[in-house]
């Protein structure tokens, strides 16, 4: 009765694999890139507050 719910074109826990960290392209892919975007992430937001703050004293 339960295999008649999961769908066939959707992954799930049964089918899938883990992560290969043997492989570069994976490990480029679930490692390095998700770091470098949050180091991204927070050089921006840190560049933006300094705009802010250089933008306020300007003005005044």
């Amino acid at each position: 009765m339960m295999m008649i719910q999961i769908p066939t074109d959707v992954p799930n826990p049964a089918n899938n694999t883990p992560v290969n960290l043997n492989n570069p392209f994976e490990v480029i892919l679930y490692v390095i890139a998700p770091i470098l975007l949050f180091v991204l992430y927070l050089y921006l937001r840190k560049k933006s507050r300094s705009n802010k703050t250089t933008n306020e004293s300007d003005e005044k």
